[in-house]
């Protein structure tokens, strides 16, 4: 490929964009309360938060928005928030 030639990733920036805003506006959702379901199976999906005080049991999993199967695994970062 010579100097003058460019890669188009307009296509792939757009899909990419669109799917960041996507979960953004889940993760919103879920965090005000509301419920969502997952977008391949339709089943409820569950918000799982850090444990509230140091001296709580520690979850299965980490922090994050998830599907009963498996289908939506969004892990958040939380680290900072687990620790007030």
């Amino acid at each position: 490929m010579s100097e003058t030639q460019k890669l188009d990733f307009s296509a792939v920036n757009d899909t990419t964009l669109a799917s960041f805003n996507q979960h953004k506006n889940l993760i919103k959702r879920m965090m005000k309360g509301n419920s969502a379901t997952c977008s391949e199976c339709n089943k409820p999906l569950t918000l799982q938060l850090p444990p509230n005080t140091k001296n709580a049991k520690p979850s299965a999993k980490p922090p994050g928005i998830y599907c009963a199967k498996g289908c939506t695994d969004i892990e958040l970062d939380m680290e900072a928030v687990s620790l007030m």
